[in-house]
């Protein structure tokens, strides 16, 4: 199942499961407000994870968790978080839940972070460390890994 293991899967999942839960505990009607705040978490990640994806690409790196990254980057919207393309994914999940009204999807939230963390952060991180040892700790001690 490694080919199975990559974050937009993860977050697809999260989506299905937030999705399934909007009848589930404390759900709501979404009014007008909420589902425009929902769009704007939406549309702030994707969008966060485009220009993640585009630094990388300049960069001539990877944006693949499992493969090695060739340089690191510690500027554009790397110098606001660590993990940008995850906090995208952390922005949509979000966005996702308040449109479906679902009050447990929201809590859904803060269990895709650290099953991210644990499945890529860690890994990411230790491998930038074994690279970039020197810049990675400047990085590190600057730059949150989430916000």
């Amino acid at each position: 199942m490694k080919y199975l293991d990559y974050p937009p899967v993860w977050l697809l999942a999260f989506m299905c499961a937030a999705y399934a839960l909007a009848g589930v505990g404390v759900d709501f009607t979404v009014p007008p407000l909420v589902a425009l705040v929902g769009w704007i978490l939406i549309a702030l990640g994707v969008g966060l994870m485009g220009v993640a994806a585009f630094t990388m690409w300049q960069h001539k790196t990877t944006v693949i968790p499992h493969k090695r990254p060739s340089a690191i980057v510690t500027n554009g919207v790397y110098a606001l978080s660590r993990n940008p393309i995850y906090l995208g994914d952390v922005f949509t999940l979000a966005g996702f839940a308040l449109l479906c009204g679902s009050s447990m999807g929201i809590v859904l939230v803060p269990a895709f972070m650290a099953v991210i963390q644990k499945r890529f952060i860690i890994e990411e991180e230790q491998k930038l460390r074994a690279g970039f040892p020197q810049d990675f700790s400047v990085w590190a001690k600057k730059t949150r890994r989430w916000l």
